[in-house]
């Protein structure tokens, strides 16, 4: 059963070294999601499952100590998932983490997470919604005391320089998963339009709607702990506990 969850933002720039000259803009979200992450670790859960979306090579699980890089960013930067194993994965398992998985790597390096065994899971960004639900209630089946990190944005469309340049529709959808995530609403997770989250580029719809089928039952009250749309992008943190 799910005894905790964390939901971060997911883009590169949180990394101080990929962020560069703007890496104090996000200093605020940075500590929200260490904040959010110290929930984790308080649950003492069995299992730590990261969830994040991925494109169709990173999709699927990946082990712990799977390595991810930002060397596509231009950082000559690597990350592991999770603390490094006795072993090295075997070869099948050696898929380099989708770029959300590899943020969630370096948040838990970060936070020197310890406290149980993390496997990741890359969601595709067009998933079906009762598909994701499955998923989330498949994880929460898998363990007596489990954790997630979820990774993932809001809406891309908040201002006239974000990536998906500006949508009106973009605030009150943003201001929705902020409430929902904050308040632990399962039901209105559930309920988010994916037609609509994919026309707003919120990559973080899939990933939160695997974590409402890991919820559910669960009862577990939520936080808010960091909402803001720098650059034109949704960011939220919360925790679950």
């Amino acid at each position: 059963m799910l005894v905790a969850a964390a939901v971060c933002p997911s883009p590169p720039l949180l990394v101080p070294e990929v962020a560069a000259g703007a890496a104090p803009e996000l200093d605020a979200a940075r500590a929200a999601c260490s904040d959010a992450i110290a929930v984790l670790a308080a649950a003492r859960p069995e299992r730590l499952v990261v969830v994040g979306p991925a494109d169709r090579n990173g999709r699927g699980t990946h082990p712990q100590g799977a390595r991810g890089s930002f060397r596509g960013f231009g950082v000559d930067l690597d990350v592991r998932l999770g603390p490094t194993p006795r072993s090295e994965p075997d070869e099948a398992a050696q898929r380099e983490l989708p770029p959300s998985l590899a943020v969630a790597g370096w948040l838990l390096e970060r936070t020197r997470w310890s406290t149980a065994p993390v496997e990741g899971l890359g969601v595709e960004e067009p998933l079906a919604v009762e598909r994701c639900i499955q998923a989330g209630e498949d994880i929460g089946a898998r363990a007596d005391r489990l954790a997630l990190l979820v990774m993932g944005d809001a809406s891309a469309c908040r201002t006239l320089k974000a990536p998906g340049y500006l949508d009106e529709r973009a605030a009150g959808f943003d201001a929705e998963v902020g409430r929902a995530l904050g308040a632990a609403d399962i039901a209105a997770l559930k309920a988010l339009d994916a037609g609509l989250a994919a026309e707003l580029k919120a990559a973080g719809r899939a990933p939160w709607q695997v974590l409402a089928g890991a919820a559910d039952g669960a009862a577990l009250a939520g936080e808010l702990l960091y909402e803001d749309a720098p650059y034109g992008v949704g960011y939220v943190v919360a925790a679950w506990s």
